[in-house]
């Protein structure tokens, strides 16, 4: 038995990557696993049924139980869909795995609304809206009775939490807005027997590949026999974790990457500058550069 057993999971963009590591693991694992994935391209344009069906063949292949799901978690109806599937299908819900996301860098100047809008629903409605329909499910149960071991794995980035990568103000401003919106579920759903914790990888997908500046790093081939630090292998373990029914671990943010993980903390007072009285902008001038 793994220690995922009949624990019921829906994971996002889980037919290529990153997502796809998780869903393979969590089914190995014991897990029953919805693997989502619209199929679209890196820019979330068009749609391709083949990636989240072929994850389920190769799951089922290997004696483990899944369904296929290609609903559109950017949308509020995609999203129900999903849930409302997982517990058609297994009965319950126990672990969301929000996952999927796209990109359409570009610099502020010539950013346009169609590419901040696109990536802001794919990454922070799409994890938004997943969660609220599995939180009204959990929330539901726990009324009834029933004690709730439920868990959230969120996906955040170094963009947005720990790094300012230009090109990416949308990015940015979506992950650092999953970071937040986790630490509020973990305290809103802890009275429901949720859990919510957010990971920040950091490893070769097709999403990195295609980020200048970095895709080069992350395309360079690994010998033979040696680690590879930029495997999505190397994410899924720490995912399955958080997604144990007895894990302990909740309102918290980790960066992944090959060998390690590290807990994130967010925004603090670095220093600070005092008045006795009102300020006045000539002691702002006088006395805030100094300070920053």
């Amino acid at each position: 038995m793994g220690v995922l057993q009949d624990r019921v999971a829906v994971i996002t963009g889980a037919g290529r990557g990153i997502g796809r590591e998780h869903a393979l693991l969590f089914a190995r694992e014991g897990a029953k696993v919805v693997v989502n994935d619209l199929g679209g391209g890196n820019d979330g344009s068009g749609t391709d049924a083949g990636p989240a069906h072929e994850v389920v063949e190769e799951i089922i292949a290997e004696g483990g139980q899944a369904v296929a799901n290609t609903a559109n978690i950017a949308t509020w109806a995609g999203a129900a869909e999903l849930v409302a599937q997982a517990v058609e299908e297994f009965g319950r819900l126990d672990v969301v795995v929000n996952n999927a996301g796209i990109l359409r860098d570009a610099f502020l100047a010539g950013m346009d609304e169609q590419q901040w809008d696109d990536v802001i629903a794919v990454h922070l409605k799409g994890h938004f809206a997943v969660l609220r329909h599995a939180a009204e499910h959990w929330k539901s149960r726990h009324k009834a009775g029933e004690q709730v071991r439920a868990s959230v794995i969120n996906t955040s980035s170094a963009s947005g939490v720990l790094i300012a990568n230009a090109g990416q103000a949308n990015y940015g401003a979506a992950k650092a807005g999953i970071a937040a919106m986790t630490l509020v579920a973990a305290e809103e759903l802890g009275r429901y027997g949720v859990r919510a914790n957010a990971i920040a990888p950091v490893a070769r997908t097709r999403l990195t590949l295609a980020t200048p500046g970095m895709g080069a790093m992350f395309a360079m081939e690994v010998p033979e026999g040696e680690f590879d630090l930029f495997s999505p292998v190397n994410i899924a373990p720490v995912v399955a974790y958080l997604a144990t029914e007895d894990c302990p671990v909740t309102g918290k943010v980790f960066a992944v990457q090959g060998g390690a993980i590290s807990e994130l903390s967010g925004w603090q007072g670095a220093r600070t500058i005092e008045t006795d009285g009102p300020w006045t902008i000539k002691d702002i001038a006088e006395r805030l550069p100094g300070q920053v």
